[in-house]
């Protein structure tokens, strides 16, 4: 019975998502999107479990907040009432249809494609289905394992469900010094949204579990992969080429590994992250006020996962300037590029301190570690030998619409990477950690702009074109006058 509770408490935030994401009647299907409509349930899915896991984890703060100690009634019913609310609300507005059911299934089970393809169809789904079953077994079976799960995130979990509330963490000398009644561990000032989650997985199963804890990480995986195929899919790639995409996000071999060892926060933050980025490329295409609002939504919870998600919500500052100014947006990126690179060089002059680290210029950068891990080691399968070919050959096409906001997103974080492993503090400040943790939130990116660039080289007559800003000059006015 309490794992039935467990499972429950899994899909409470997924519905919750989902029934937001139908309330807001996203995503919106245009006219000539034919068959691709049926990758609207896999981006409702995808990215409806990290809207409801954030929305849940704010839930628990207000509830906090107020007093109300955590448990199933507290923290459940409440949300739970809302979903039903939403799916009705959204049922009364016609956003959801046995037809819409039906045709997402039929695009599952027996797609539209040649006989070879179908044959690729289902090989590519079997091994998702068994690379996922096989991570399962790994959460079920392994205990908390990563150091820094249980020495930075699970010990707020611990305190927080035992206790039934939130409360704070210290620094050392705060905690030594007796003046606060404040709990202490490795990392105090870490955000709260992963331990949070943590907690109502204990709390919906009835009792403190290190391991049954741990299987949100298999939903993050799986909500990464489909809002991975479903983006791709509103991009104008075929059933097998989102397909293959999503396989190819999935297969990267340090995700699948924060996934079985779960624990850390970087899986969730690579999720939000990456979800942020491609619904900006489909604000592109689309011109659509919700994809913006969700841009923005994500972009605000990076820092609510993991400290270092405040600097990668920067990085998507340069790919927003240019989609929201085609014309001007190049030209202020590139004066905003050249002003960091000045004050790189301060940095490196002046030697400033910043949160009590002194940030100077390392005479022996570890860039080395990065060369490493990209191209050495064997995290990232041959991910970085395409980045490299594919950069060279469709250097013009990255420059120009609708690839150019992703490019420059990626291009601001290599930078924030490459300038970080030359200042030794930096690393601490953000709290990167080592190469291949630093560099996992933008892998998954990274992946989908080599899908979307190799379409473009070719298939370039079926990429599809940005939609006019004048289109939706009324929510876009600004974009209509810069266009």
């Amino acid at each position: 019975m309490e794992y039935l509770a467990l499972a429950f408490g899994l899909a409470l935030p997924w519905a919750l998502g989902i029934a937001l994401l139908l309330a807001l009647d996203w995503p919106r299907s245009s006219a000539g999107d034919g068959d691709r409509s049926a990758g609207s349930a896999a981006l409702r899915l995808g990215y409806g479990y990290f809207i409801g896991a954030l929305a849940l984890t704010l839930w628990m703060h207000a509830l906090s907040a107020t007093g109300v100690g955590f448990g199933r009634i507290s923290i459940g019913a409440p949300l739970l009432v809302a979903v039903v609310a939403l799916f009705a609300w959204a049922t009364r507005r016609n956003r959801i249809s046995v037809a819409a059911v039906r045709n997402a299934t039929s695009a599952l089970v027996r797609p539209q494609l040649t006989r070879w393809q179908q044959w690729a169809w289902m090989l590519l789904l079997a091994w998702l289905g068994l690379r996922f079953a096989s991570i399962a077994a790994e959460i079920m079976w392994r205990p908390l394992y990563p150091w820094d799960a249980w020495g930075q995130w699970a010990t707020k979990a611990r305190v927080w469900f035992e206790l039934g509330r939130i409360v704070p963490f210290a620094r050392a000398d705060v905690w030594l010094s007796g003046a606060t009644a404040a709990y202490f561990d490795a990392s105090p000032d870490n955000p709260s949204t992963v331990p949070l989650l943590q907690v109502w997985s204990c709390v919906a199963l009835g009792r403190w579990d290190d391991s049954a804890m741990n299987w949100p990480w298999l939903c993050m995986l799986l909500a990464l992969t489909l809002a991975v195929y479903g983006s791709l899919r509103s991009a104008g790639l075929s059933l097998l080429g989102a397909l293959i995409g999503a396989y190819l996000v999935a297969s990267l071999p340090l995700l699948d590994t924060h996934a079985a060892l779960a624990g850390y926060a970087d899986l969730m933050l690579a999720g939000v992250y990456t979800c942020a980025a491609l619904a900006l490329h489909r604000w592109v295409l689309r011109r659509d006020a919700c994809d913006r609002a969700l841009v923005l939504l994500l972009a605000l919870a990076c820092p609510l996962v993991e400290t270092s998600g405040l600097v990668w919500a920067l990085t998507l500052v340069p790919g927003g300037v240019v989609a929201t100014f085609p014309r001007r947006g190049p030209k202020l990126v590139a004066f905003g590029f050249g002003a960091a690179a000045l004050v790189v060089l301060a940095f490196a002059r002046f030697e400033p301190a910043l949160l009590g680290h002194s940030l100077h210029l390392d005479y022996q950068p570890r860039w080395h570690s990065l060369a490493d891990a990209y191209l050495f080691f064997g995290n990232w399968h041959l991910l970085w030998y395409v980045v490299v070919v594919l950069a060279i050959i469709g250097a013009r096409r990255l420059v120009r619409p609708p690839l150019a906001p992703l490019a420059l997103i990626v291009a601001s974080g290599l930078g924030v990477l490459f300038i970080a492993f030359a200042f030794p503090s930096a690393t601490s400040v953000a709290q990167f950690g080592t190469a291949n943790r630093a560099t996992l939130p933008l892998a998954p990116l990274l992946t989908c702009l080599c899908v979307l660039l190799w379409r473009e080289l070719t298939m370039p007559e079926v990429a599809p074109k940005p939609q006019a800003a004048q289109q939706r000059a009324g929510s876009d006015s600004v974009v209509a006058a810069d266009a």
